[in-house]
């Protein structure tokens, strides 16, 4: 995770002050490039606690192609109870009830968001599965330029709780039978929501191998708008002054072969070592 945090070290001293959308105020750059082997080792962030559980069922409810808050609370703890929190509550809550959409303690719509657009993009002429989709182009024509999956419908932005801030994915492979995977984030939260990003493509291009039966290869991530909110400098600090542990690996149950067949006992973080989480207001 070197790379992540010479950047996160970047945006600190060579951003940009500007005001945001939420109020809070960013310091931030414009266009960065990050690499991640993941043949090496798996890119969970060291210097604090990742979140393991919270990506993986996120990455998991979007594959699924659900829109409802209180299903992703079920996944990540076994039920819909109004008392457990995911990282999408405050999304429901404030810009979901101001939609009009449902909100209720079994039900928080949010809208057309990634996993519809992921497994159920609406066009002109009928309903796309853009993942399922992908894989097969990936299996009958690997070299293909088109192995691409957006999340930006520009028809659908004014229906979303939050519109995407990673909006596109390009998948890419190697003569040698590697898969990479290209992602392109408009909006990036360098301390909260990176390393969480970061982590949750890296399982999914682990996913998209295995059930494409190629070799897990490299995620390149871009960024557009690169920013740590003024809030958190003190905490990006705290983290930049720790030394990074050695990095974990990713274990995967090999039977699944389907994309839709995993489920969040198929994950082990093997040797994962971390800090103590540094906690932050997230900006909504």
């Amino acid at each position: 995770m070197k790379q992540y945090l010479h950047a996160l070290e970047d945006v600190l001293q060579n951003g940009d002050v500007r005001d945001d959308r939420t109020g809070t105020g960013t310091i931030g750059i414009f266009g960065t490039q990050q690499r991640y082997d993941l043949s090496e080792s798996f890119p969970a962030v060291t210097t604090k606690k990742l979140a393991w559980k919270s990506v993986l069922s996120e990455l998991l409810w979007f594959l699924e192609g659900s829109t409802d808050e209180r299903r992703l609370a079920e996944i990540l703890h076994g039920t819909r109870d109004i008392n457990k929190r995911t990282i999408w509550t405050d999304n429901a809550n404030a810009q979901g009830v101001a939609l009009g959409y449902e909100n209720t303690d079994t039900v928080k719509e949010l809208g057309p968001i990634y996993g519809k657009q992921w497994r159920s993009w609406v066009g002109a002429d009928g309903v796309y599965d853009q993942m399922q989709t992908t894989i097969n182009n990936l299996k009958n024509d690997p070299f293909s330029r088109r192995h691409i999956i957006s999340a930006w419908n520009v028809a659908d932005i004014k229906d979303m709780a939050l519109p995407p801030c990673h909006i596109m994915m390009q998948f890419y492979v190697t003569p040698d039978g590697k898969l990479d995977l290209l992602m392109y984030q408009r909006s990036a939260d360098f301390f909260l929501g990176i390393p969480f990003n970061i982590a949750s493509y890296s399982i999914l291009l682990h996913m998209v191998a295995q059930v494409t039966n190629l070799q897990v290869g490299t995620f390149i991530h871009n960024i557009g708008d690169a920013h740590i909110y003024l809030n958190h400098k003190d905490q990006v600090k705290e983290q930049l002054a720790r030394t990074p542990m050695k990095a974990p690996q990713l274990k995967i149950n090999p039977l699944v072969t389907e994309i839709d067949g995993f489920v969040m006992d198929d994950f082990e973080l093997v040797g994962y070592e971390s800090y103590a989480t540094i906690k932050a207001p997230m900006a909504v």
